[in-house]
C-alpha cells in the first residue's frame, strides 16, 4: 500500500465551513498527542529533536501550546475529555518534589513562553483546572507562576507573556506585584510605530509576530482586562487599523505570505482573525473577517504538514527541519492551536452567524510603509516587494527577511550548501560569487526607502562591493532594477518564483539568452533580462530538495552573468501565476523597463524611509 503523506494531516477531509468543523479539526489535532503525555501528565515529549533549550522545556512546550486550542473551546461550551491530564500535569509540574517538576526559572527561559497559555487557561476555565486541585498544589502552581514573573522577558513579544500570566492569577485570587505587570504595558507600547503596526522588539523587524504575536495576545487583552479602559481602547483601535493592512498578506485562496521566522507556527498565522472575532472588533465586515479565517484552515488541510501518526512536523509545507530555527522544538507547532480562538464565542456570534466572503483583493499595488513592502494580488497569490526589515541574526536570516519578493502561493527558499553557489535556488534574490564556489546575497540595508509604489535599498554584500536596488510593480510582473559597483569582477545569479518540479520531470524549462522559463502542469514562472545591451544566460534550475517551504522539489528559473569591475546596472522582470490562459497571455506581454533616471527623481522627491529600520527613542 502506498503511503499519502496528506492522509496524516489530521485537517485532511474536514470541510471546514462551520463552527462544529472547527471544533473537529481541533480534536483531530489533539489527539495525536495523547500517547505521548508522560506518566505523571507534566510533559509531552513528541520526538528526540532538541531546540537551543533543555528537554524539559522543550517538553514543556509540547503540554502548554494546545491550551491555545483546547481552552478556547472549552470557554465556548465543547466537550474535551482531558482536563484531568492537564490538572495532574499543572499540579506535577509546578511540585519542586514530584519527578516531573519543570525546575525552577532565574533568567530568561523558554518556561516564560509556555506559562503565557497557562494563565490565558486560568482566566478563561478556573473551573476546569484550578478549582478541583487540593490546596497544596494551588500554592505551588501560584509560588511557580508568581516566581517566574520577577524576572525579565525578552525584549520583544515575549513581555506579553507576563501579563497574559498575571491575567490567570487575578482571577484565580492570588496576589502579584501589578507594578510589573504595568511597567510591560507601557514597554510594550514603545513597540508601536503607526497605523496599527508594532515592530517585535527593539530590532527592524516587522513580522508575523505583529498579527499572531503582537495584536493576538492585544486583543486577549482587551476582551478580559478588567479596567485599564484607556489601554484597551487603543489596542482595539490599532487592531481595527492593522487589519485593513493585514489581509493584503493573505491571497484569495486563504494562503498567508511566507516570511519571517517562526514559519512552523502555520496556522497561527491566520489568528488575527480569530482575535479580532474573540474581541468583538468587527475591524473588517463579519462575513470578510470569518473567510479569511476559514479560507486560511482549508488552505493548511491541503498540506502533509503532519507527521505519520498525525502529530505536527517541525516545518511549513511538509515536515522540514532545513527551514526550522533553533528554537524550534517537536511541540513549537502547536503554536498553530493559536487560530481556534473563536471557539471561546457561542454559536449565535455575528462571527460565526456571518456567510463567508471572498478576499477583498486590490487591483493596484498597495505600499505598506511600516513593513517596508509593496503588496500585489495575483490569481492565488500574495505578493511583495520588500525592502527595509533587518535581517534578524538567525538561520537563514537572509532568506527569511532580505530577499526582493516574497509570496503566499511559491513561499520562498532557504540554501542548504553555503559553498554550492552554482545549485543556489536564490528565489526572489540575487547572489553574488567571487570565487564561484562561496556566494554574498542582501542580508541587511544601509537605506531603505519608499516612494508611492517602488521601493528603495542600498546594501553591501561586501565592504568593497555597493548594490542599489529599485522594486517596481507591474502586475502581474513585478521590475528590479539593481546598480552595481565592484572593485573587482563578480558573478552574479538572480531567480525569479520556484515552482513545484512535477513527477517524471514532466516539466517544460527552457535556457536561453535573455530568458530562464519553467512551465509545470500548474504553474508558469519566468524572468528575463530588460538589461539594455549584453544579456545574462537563462536556465531553469532544479533546486536541491527541501529548499523551498512549500514545495519539495522545485525549479528556479534564473538569469546568469558576469559583472565586470567598475558600474553596471541590470533589469530584471519575474513572474509566476498558475498554468493557463492568464500566465501564457502575460508572457506574451513582458513589461518595459521604467527609466532609471525618473525613479531616482521620485525617490529625491518622495522617498521615506520604511517604518521599520526605525526604533523607539526609549531604547
Amino acid at each position: 500500500m502506498t503511503y499519502d503523506p496528506l492522509s496524516a494531516n489530521p485537517l485532511a477531509g474536514n470541510p471546514l465551513r462551520t463552527r462544529s468543523d472547527v471544533e473537529k479539526a481541533l480534536h483531530d489535532l489533539f489527539n495525536p498527542l495523547l500517547p505521548f503525555f508522560s506518566k505523571g501528565s507534566a510533559r509531552v515529549r513528541l520526538s528526540g529533536g532538541a531546540a537551543h533549550f533543555d528537554r524539559i522545556a522543550a517538553d514543556v512546550e509540547g503540554f502548554a501550546r494546545p491550551l491555545w486550542g483546547v481552552t478556547p473551546l472549552a470557554a465556548g461550551g465543547g466537550g474535551f475529555d482531558h482536563w484531568e491530564l492537564y490538572r495532574q500535569g499543572l499540579a506535577n509540574g509546578m511540585d519542586p518534589e514530584h519527578p516531573e517538576y519543570w525546575g525552577e526559572v532565574s533568567w530568561t527561559d523558554q518556561r516564560m513562553v509556555e506559562m503565557a497559555a497557562i494563565g490565558f487557561t486560568l482566566r478563561m476555565v478556573p473551573h476546569l483546572v484550578w478549582e478541583p486541585l487540593p490546596q497544596r498544589a494551588k500554592d505551588n502552581i501560584a509560588a511557580y507562576l508568581t516566581h517566574i514573573r520577577k524576572y525579565d522577558f525578552a525584549d520583544n513579544n515575549w513581555k506579553f507573556f507576563r501579563i497574559l500570566v498575571d491575567l490567570g492569577l487575578e482571577e484565580v485570587g492570588v496576589e502579584f506585584d501589578r507594578s510589573l505587570t504595568q511597567k510591560y504595558l507601557e514597554e510594550l507600547d514603545g513597540f508601536y510605530i503607526g497605523d496599527g503596526w508594532y515592530r517585535d522588539g527593539n530590532v527592524r523587524r516587522v513580522d508575523h509576530y505583529i498579527p499572531f504575536a503582537m495584536h493576538f495576545y492585544g486583543l486577549i487583552y482587551a476582551k478580559l482586562a478588567r479596567g485599564d479602559d484607556e489601554r484597551v481602547k487603543r489596542y482595539r483601535e490599532r487592531a481595527e487599523l492593522f487589519a485593513r493592512d493585514i489581509r493584503h498578506w493573505f491571497d484569495e485562496d486563504g494562503g498567508a505570505l511566507a516570511f519571517g521566522r517562526s514559519l512552523t507556527y502555520r496556522f497561527a498565522c491566520g489568528g488575527i482573525w480569530g482575535a479580532l472575532a474573540f474581541a468583538d472588533v468587527e475591524a473588517l465586515p463579519w462575513s470578510e473577517i470569518k473567510g479569511h479565517f476559514m479560507r486560511h484552515l482549508r488552505w493548511w488541510a491541503k498540506l502533509p504538514i503532519a507527521d505519520r501518526d498525525g502529530v505536527l512536523s517541525v516545518g511549513y509545507g511538509y515536515p522540514n527541519l532545513l527551514m526550522s530555527e533553533n528554537y524550534n522544538s517537536a511541540g513549537s507547532p502547536y503554536w498553530a492551536l493559536k487560530a481556534f480562538l473563536p471557539l471561546a464565542l457561542p454559536d449565535d456570534h455575528p462571527f460565526w452567524q456571518a456567510e463567508e466572503a471572498p478576499a477583498q483583493t486590490s487591483a493596484e499595488p498597495v505600499p505598506l510603509k511600516h513593513p517596508g513592502m509593496v503588496m500585489m494580488a495575483t490569481p492565488g497569490n500574495a505578493v511583495a516587494l520588500s525592502s527595509g526589515q533587518q535581517n534578524y541574526q538567525m538561520r537563514f536570516g537572509a532568506e527569511k527577511y532580505a530577499k526582493l519578493v516574497y509570496s503566499s502561493r511559491y513561499a520562498f527558499s532557504v540554501e542548504s550548501d553555503e559553498r554550492a553557489y552554482h545549485s543556489a535556488a536564490f528565489d526572489g534574490m540575487i547572489g553574488f560569487s567571487d570565487d564561484s564556489r562561496h556566494y554574498r546575497v542582501r542580508e541587511s540595508n544601509e537605506v531603505a526607502l519608499i516612494a508611492q509604489d517602488r521601493l528603495y535599498a542600498k546594501w553591501k554584500p561586501w565592504s568593497d562591493v555597493t548594490v542599489e536596488t529599485w522594486l517596481v510593480p507591474a502586475s502581474p510582473w513585478h521590475i528590479r532594477i539593481h546598480r552595481i559597483q565592484t572593485p573587482r569582477p563578480l558573478h552574479a545569479t538572480e531567480g525569479g518564483f520556484a515552482i513545484a518540479r512535477a513527477n517524471l520531470n514532466a516539466d517544460i524549462c527552457e535556457d536561453g539568452e535573455g530568458r530562464g522559463l519553467a512551465r509545470s502542469p500548474t504553474d508558469l514562472s519566468v524572468i528575463l533580462d530588460l538589461t539594455d545591451g549584453a544579456r545574462r544566460a537563462g536556465r531553469a534550475h532544479r533546486a536541491l530538495p527541501n529548499t523551498n517551504l512549500i514545495a519539495a522539489k522545485t525549479i528556479v528559473p534564473q538569469l546568469r552573468g558576469d559583472i565586470p569591475a567598475g558600474t553596471i546596472i541590470l533589469a530584471t522582470a519575474a513572474l509566476a501565476l498558475p498554468a493557463g490562459r492568464e500566465a501564457e497571455t502575460a508572457l506574451a506581454n513582458p513589461p518595459a523597463a521604467p527609466d532609471l533616471a525618473e525613479l531616482e527623481a521620485l525617490f529625491a522627491r518622495e522617498g521615506v524611509e520604511v517604518s521599520a529600520i526605525q526604533v523607539a527613542e526609549r531604547f
